[in-house]
C-alpha cells in the first residue's frame, strides 16, 4: 500500500507541474505549429529495412512458425541480396521441410558469398550428401573443414561419403578423427568398423562394431556388419550367435543366409539347409540364398557317393536360378560345369 500511496503521490505533482495553478490568471500563448516545424519521419535505409526483416524472420523461426519465417527471409533477401545469414536461415527450414533441392541452393548461395561461413560450407556438404551428388558433397566438407577441422558431424559425414563412394582409405582419417573427437557416438564406431571391413581389416572392424553395440541400439544393420566381420576371421559359433539375435530381431534374407553359412561352416548341414531355405521364403530370388541351397545338396550328393540324385536335380536347380538372377558369378558357373 505505501508503494501505491508514493507512485500516486509522484503522478499527483506531475500533473500540478504540468498545468499552472488554478489561482494564476496570467496565461503563457503558445506559438502557433505552422507547417514548416513538423518533423519529417525518418527514412528507413535498405540495410536497416533488411536487417529488420532478417531478425523478424529469426524470430518467427525460434517460435516454430517456419512459413511465415521463411517469407520474412526472402523479403530480407529481396532488400538485400547479399544477406548470408538469411540464406543459411532459408536453407535450414527448407532442410526441416524436406525440401533437399532448395536447401541445397541457399547453403551454396550463402557459402559463395561468405566461403569462410562454416555453418553454410556443412550444410552445402550435408544437403549435396543427401542428394546423392557424393563427389561434390565431399568437397564441400573439405571446405568447412578447412574452416573447423575439429567438427565431430562434419568429419563423420565426410568419413561417410567416402565410403559411400567406396574410397575407404581416403575416409580413414576422418572417420578415426571422428571417434578421437567423440568416443562415445555409437555411429562414430560403426562408421569407422565399416572402413575397417571395407580395407579388409575384420579385426579391427570387430572391435569397432563391439564397442559400438555397448554405445547404441542393436540395430539390423550394426548386427549384420559385425556377423560378416566375425566371419571373415573364423568366428564362426559368435556370428551363429549374432544372427539368432538378428533373426529374432528382425528376420530377412540376408540374416538367415548368413546364419545358414556360420552354420555351415561349423558342420551344422541339416541346420545351414533349414536357413537357406528361410531366406527363399522370405525373398525366393535372393541369389546368395540359392547358392548355399545349391552347395548344400551337392554337398549332401557328394557324401552319399553320389547316390542321391533327387539332392543333385535340385541342388543344380537352385544353382541355374542363381545365375538366371545374378550371371556374373564365375563361382557357381564353375560348380555347374563340374557337377551339372
Amino acid at each position: 500500500m505505501k508503494t501505491a500511496i508514493r507512485t500516486s503521490a509522484i503522478l499527483l505533482l506531475a500533473a500540478a507541474a504540468a498545468f499552472p495553478a488554478a489561482g494564476c490568471r496570467k496565461r503563457q500563448r503558445m506559438a502557433p505549429i505552422g507547417p514548416g516545424r513538423l518533423a519529417a519521419p525518418a527514412e528507413v535505409s535498405p540495410a536497416v529495412q533488411a536487417s529488420q526483416a532478417l531478425a523478424r524472420a529469426q524470430l518467427l523461426e525460434a517460435q516454430g512458425l517456419d512459413d511465415v519465417a521463411l517469407a520474412e527471409f526472402e523479403r530480407a533477401i529481396a532488400i538485400n541480396p547479399t544477406l548470408t545469414p538469411a540464406y543459411v536461415g532459408m536453407a535450414d527450414i527448407h532442410r526441416k521441410q524436406g525440401n533437399l533441392a532448395e536447401a541445397e541452393a541457399g547453403y551454396n548461395r550463402a557459402a559463395q558469398l561468405e566461403p569462410g561461413n562454416f555453418r553454410a560450407q556443412y550444410g552445402h556438404g550435408l544437403m549435396l550428401q543427401l542428394l546423392g551428388r557424393l563427389a561434390e558433397s565431399v568437397r564441400a566438407y573439405l571446405r568447412a573443414l578447412a574452416i573447423a577441422p575439429n567438427d565431430f558431424d562434419a568429419n563423420l559425414n565426410l568419413a561417410t561419403a567416402y565410403l559411400q563412394l567406396r574410397e575407404g582409405s581416403a575416409g580413414l582419417p576422418y572417420a578415426q578423427r571422428a571417434v578421437r573427437l567423440n568416443g562415445a557416438n555409437g555411429a562414430a564406431r560403426v562408421n569407422l568398423g565399416a572402413i575397417y571391413a571395407a580395407l579388409g581389416d575384420p579385426e579391427r572392424a570387430v572391435t569397432e562394431y563391439q564397442q559400438a553395440a555397448e554405445l547404441m541400439d542393436l540395430t539390423p544393420e550394426l548386427l549384420l556388419n559385425l556377423a560378416d566381420s566375425l566371419g571373415q576371421i573364423g568366428r564362426y559359433a559368435e556370428m551363429q550367435n549374432v544372427l539368432e539375435q538378428l533373426v529374432r530381431q528382425r528376420a530377412s534374407a540376408p540374416a538367415y543366409e548368413r546364419l545358414a553359412t556360420a552354420l555351415f561352416r561349423q558342420q551344422k548341414y541339416d541346420e545351414s539347409l533349414e536357413n537357406f531355405r528361410k531366406a527363399l521364403e522370405l525373398d525366393g530370388n535372393y541369389y546368395p540364398a540359392l547358392n548355399g541351397v545349391g552347395v548344400s545338396l551337392l554337398n549332401r550328393y557328394l557324401a552319399g557317393e553320389r547316390q542321391d540324385q533327387a539332392s543333385h536335380r535340385e541342388g543344380v536347380e537352385a544353382l541355374r536360378r542363381s545365375l538366371r538372377i545374378e550371371p556374373r558369378q564365375p563361382a557357381v558357373v564353375d560348380l555347374l560345369a563340374r557337377y551339372g
